[in-house]
């Protein structure tokens, strides 16, 4: 066995490495394998929390939005403008003109639609489109 030894020990000395050169490289590798997993693990969590900070971001910057958005229909004005503007309702003594044909083109999803779909005009407004959608049901057997 002592014949091993000094073969092994004349080998490394021949190429210049010391033992206690050998036993430094050696307790380095153990310490990288060791610490290996726990380093990855750290870096991992690392981005997990930094995409999460970016998404709290977003989600704060879509909230500060939306609560001024909840804030403008607090204001009448803005009520009556998209009131006007969505529902075409108007105030007390007023004329309202609705131009038809404005070349406008409202496109509709590829999905087949009833057959009284077809002869509703698209141009007019809701409640007009309603009334015409109630008259225009069961004439086309």
């Amino acid at each position: 066995m002592r014949q091993r030894s000094t073969i092994a020990t004349d080998f490394l000395k021949s190429r210049g490495i010391s033992g206690r050169a050998l036993a430094f490289v050696s307790v380095l590798f153990l310490m990288a394998i060791t610490l290996a997993p726990p380093m990855q693990r750290y870096f991992a969590q690392k981005a997990q929390i930094n995409a999460l900070r970016s998404g709290l971001k977003d989600t704060q910057a879509s909230l500060a939005a939306a609560e001024k958005q909840l804030a403008q229909w607090d204001d009448p004005t803005y009520v009556a403008s998209q009131a006007r503007q969505r529902l075409h309702f108007i105030f007390p003594g007023e004329n309202q003109y609705i131009v038809i044909g404005s070349g406008e083109v409202v496109h509709t999803s590829d999905a087949p639609a009833a057959p009284v779909a077809n002869s509703i005009p698209m141009g007019l407004p809701w409640y007009d489109r309603l009334v015409s959608s109630i008259t225009n049901t069961n004439t086309h057997q």
